[in-house]
């Protein structure tokens, strides 16, 4: 969770685990200040609003099995330090990933990382080596829990979402390598008819 770019950038790697891993889109959510209008257009004043950040998290009917992770590049966004405040009143695991040593968000996450990048090219903006930074941790943190969930094989995304021919396409040249199958066709019914890598591979070596 997040304000601004942080914020939308939670929200693009959440948005992402779905097709990617073929996890249902409630497991990773992406909570942004201001709610879904704040994807595209700034909300005034959203961030600095120090219950809202819980209320959110509560529509979300959070408990002491989630993990929240605030993203804040300064370190000092009230949405996200409320939140988290009240995630560890509560029990609930927090991390944070801040771009400033000594952050304020970092005092009130269990886990907190911070990535210090300097000073912007234009001072403030984050989208710019701080955005990069954060994305960078929020998909080492997605990817690597998504490996411990058993949603990768090697480094192949066998639990993608057939949604277009290519991801068909690399899918079925996936079962191939796998299990030997040398004919195109036969290994794309297979992975059409099991619906995931996984399964069409599971299907012939278990």
């Amino acid at each position: 969770m997040g304000a601004g770019t942080s914020g939308r950038l939670g929200i693009l790697d959440a948005s992402e685990i779905p097709p990617t891993y073929g996890m249902p889109p409630g497991v990773v959510i992406g909570v942004i200040a201001g709610g879904n209008k704040a994807i595209t257009t700034p909300v005034e004043n959203a961030e600095d609003d120090e219950e809202q950040g819980w209320n959110d998290l509560k529509e979300h009917k959070i408990t002491e099995k989630d993990v929240v992770v605030g993203v804040a590049a300064s370190g000092t966004t009230p949405y996200v330090i409320g939140a988290l405040r009240h995630c560890q009143e509560n029990n609930i695991v927090t991390g944070s990933i801040v771009c400033n040593p000594d952050a304020d968000v970092s005092k009130v996450a269990n886990h907190p990382i911070e990535v210090i990048v300097g000073p912007e090219f234009v001072t403030g903006s984050t989208r710019m080596k701080s955005g990069t930074a954060q994305k960078l941790v929020l998909n080492m943190i997605s990817t690597s829990v998504m490996i411990q969930l058993g949603r990768v094989e090697g480094n192949r995304m066998v639990n993608m979402q057939l949604t277009n021919d290519k991801l068909i396409d690399r899918g079925t040249r996936m079962i191939m390598e796998r299990t030997g199958i040398t004919d195109y066709e036969k290994a794309k019914k297979l992975l059409i008819e099991k619906g995931s890598v996984k399964l069409a591979i599971d299907a012939v070596l278990i």
